[in-house]
């Protein structure tokens, strides 16, 4: 179905406006030029009036100094007649057989939006982006893969700060490299000590045995000396004591002492020696503590990376109203750049494509102010507006040849032919 645009405009009386007879281009850019205070403005309330009904009635609807009713008569491309007349500048549609309707079959293909662009313009960044999503019907998905992204972002912080807080407070804690693996049992050290000692008390014992056995054979010998009668006896005796004597001595010779010197230091030690090592074991549990917190911070960094190219391939996926047209964290960009870095033309490109995605039936789009765009950028924005085949009718305070009529004092003060709009479709005239 071909969308519905404006095909002629006759005003009379209202706000500013004396008398303008105006046919818009059918597709592309009509541009109402004039000073300020001269009527441009008027004549785009005058259209927002018929169209979008009373609630958009100027609140001094009649021109200062007349005492005609405000008159106005629209006539639609789809033949339809709208007209506003009379004291009480009653609504009246009429369709091509004659046929009267009212404001409900014109809300019906009519985009509010149309009407009132700055509405649009003013809407918060999100409210933007909704309507965008709204259009592309992808807003519930796009909802949820964000809700999903701000949730792994978030526990990925978390984890991501908690393995650096285990990292540093792994390298604050003392370190000692000569310390054991393990910590010392002071039972086991008592126990090699006593060892030893029992090795070097029997060592001792079989010294003793020496000396004995020396004192002895002395003894004997005296008493060889003295006691002849017994030279026999104690000559056995003897014998038998030498032969012991030398197996001592050869048993005494390879003993060897062993110190517990290093254990009784160790045993001083001990709480010193197991400080370290229980040190040493936590700043390695530690280290582990923080490497398994940066495996979990690299697995969300990767579950996070997917979920931002969802997005990406849903809105890739979706059909947008205009190239280049995005929605990242809640917000509308285009061509990467949020609202408030986009360009006053940018801005009004934007939200002409949405304004018309909203309703495809409404051809037609009012701006105001269009003095923010330079002549090249008008001269674009109404190739791109013919590509679409779309109406613009816009007002902008300049007297110059982009102009397609100049409104002076609430009349058309000269016709131009325009540079900008599409020039074969076009009149204007004074009543």
């Amino acid at each position: 179905m071909e969308s519905v645009k404006i095909n002629t405009l006759e005003f009379e009386n209202v706000k500013r406006i004396r008398a303008v007879a105006l046919e818009p281009s059918r597709a592309g850019l009509t541009v109402i030029g004039g000073n300020n205070n001269q009527g441009k403005t008027s004549v785009l309330d005058a259209i927002t009036w018929a169209l979008g009904g009373d609630r958009y009635k100027p609140s001094n609807a009649l021109r200062d100094g007349s005492t005609i009713p405000p008159r106005i008569r629209i006539t639609l491309s789809n033949g339809l007649v709208v007209e506003r007349s009379g004291k009480n500048s009653a609504l009246k549609v009429t369709d091509p057989n004659g046929r009267k309707s009212g404001q409900q079959l014109l809300n019906s293909f009519i985009e509010e939006l149309a009407l009132n662009l700055p509405k649009f313009l003013e809407q918060p960044d999100r409210e933007k982006a909704n309507t965008l999503l709204q259009i592309i019907g992808v807003g519930d998905r796009l909802q949820e893969l964000e809700r999903k992204e701000t949730e792994i972002y978030n526990r990925r912080r978390l984890v991501g700060q908690e393995a650096d807080r285990k990292k540093k407070y792994a390298l604050e804690m003392p370190f000692y490299p000569d310390a054991p693996a393990e910590p010392v049992s002071a039972y086991e050290l008592i126990q090699r000590q006593q060892q030893i000692l029992a090795i070097n008390g029997e060592n001792q014992r079989k010294r003793q045995m020496v000396d004995q056995l020396e004192c002895q054979c002395g003894q004997a010998r005296g008493r060889i000396e003295s006691l002849e009668e017994e030279l026999l006896h104690l000559q056995e005796q003897y014998s038998i004591l030498c032969a012991d004597l030398e197996m001592a001595r050869k048993s005494a010779e390879d003993l060897q002492d062993h110190s517990t010197a290093q254990i009784e230091q160790d045993l001083q030690n001990i709480e010193t020696i197991n400080i370290k090592v229980r040190a040493n074991s936590d700043r390695e549990k530690a280290e582990q503590d923080a490497a398994l917190y940066r495996q979990q911070y690299d697995a969300l960094t990767c579950e996070l990376e997917d979920t931002r190219q969802a997005k990406i391939d849903l809105l890739k996926g979706a059909k947008l109203p205009l190239d280049g047209l995005g929605v990242e964290n809640g917000s509308l960009t285009y061509m990467g750049k949020h609202w408030d870095g986009m360009s006053g033309s940018e801005q009004l490109k934007v939200a002409t494509a949405i304004v018309r995605a909203l309703n495809p039936q409404c051809g037609f789009v009012l701006i105001d102010k269009l003095e923010q765009m330079d002549l090249d950028t008008m001269r674009e924005f109404g190739a791109w507006l013919i590509s679409q085949d779309l109406q613009a009718i816009a007002t902008r305070v300049s007297t110059g040849s982009e102009c397609t009529i100049i409104i002076e004092d609430g009349q058309i003060s000269g016709q131009i032919l325009p540079e900008i709009a599409a020039p074969n479709n076009w009149k204007a005239g004074v009543f």
